[in-house]
């Protein structure tokens, strides 16, 4: 895989790329779709996170568009159990890609940053969500999610960030992530993996 000489000058990145496999990217083309699976998976664990969006999909008999989620009647949205804020945001989502369009051509043109400030005009949709679309459904090599708990807590174990105030803590890990430019997204993908089996 191309970014494994880059990161794996980084000693303590190659012992996790050492141990574990190699990343893909993904590409998902139907960015409203996933944007608002994305929302509902949110502070759910992944087995229910797979409950719900079944029961999505399958209001839609598997294809759902933004015009059918915007007539979805609300109570039908939460009868699925998604919460009041959930069903909003979703059907925020599919007006957004009504009224101003979320093609992936059209944010394949713009750069991370833009795509950023372009899609957290919609209420509900945060910086981190976008980050999430970047990386998994634009495919974008180069990013690291700066507030990710996850991610955090990795790189603090990892290089022995411990006992810092947070503002110099923020700092060392931006530090950090930077030398792992232009991959920065699979240092993620390794990072969470470690995370996930740390016991």
């Amino acid at each position: 895989m191309h970014y494994i000489t880059h990161l794996s000058k980084d000693v303590v990145l190659k012992k996790l790329i050492d141990e574990q496999e190699t990343f893909e990217l993904e590409i998902q083309k139907n960015l409203c779709i996933y944007l608002c699976l994305s929302i509902m998976s949110q502070q759910l664990s992944t087995k229910v996170a797979a409950v719900f969006k079944k029961r999505f999909l399958a209001l839609y008999k598997g294809k759902p568009t933004a015009q059918k989620i915007v007539d979805t009647p609300f109570e039908t949205l939460r009868a699925i159990g998604l919460s009041n804020a959930k069903a909003n945001y979703i059907q925020n989502v599919a007006r957004f890609e009504l009224e101003q369009g979320m093609s992936f051509s059209k944010l394949s043109k713009m750069s991370d940053e833009e795509v950023i400030s372009y899609l957290t005009q919609i209420k509900g949709v945060g910086r981190w969500t976008v980050e999430m679309l970047l990386m998994f459904a634009l495919g974008r090599e180069d990013l690291f999610a700066m507030d990710d708990l996850g991610l955090q807590q990795a790189v603090i174990g990892l290089y022995g960030l411990k006992h810092r105030k947070k503002k110099t803590m923020q700092a060392a890990i931006k530090k950090i992530s930077e030398q792992w430019a232009p991959y920065r997204t699979y240092a993620c993908l390794h990072l969470w993996q470690w995370k996930d089996n740390t016991p």
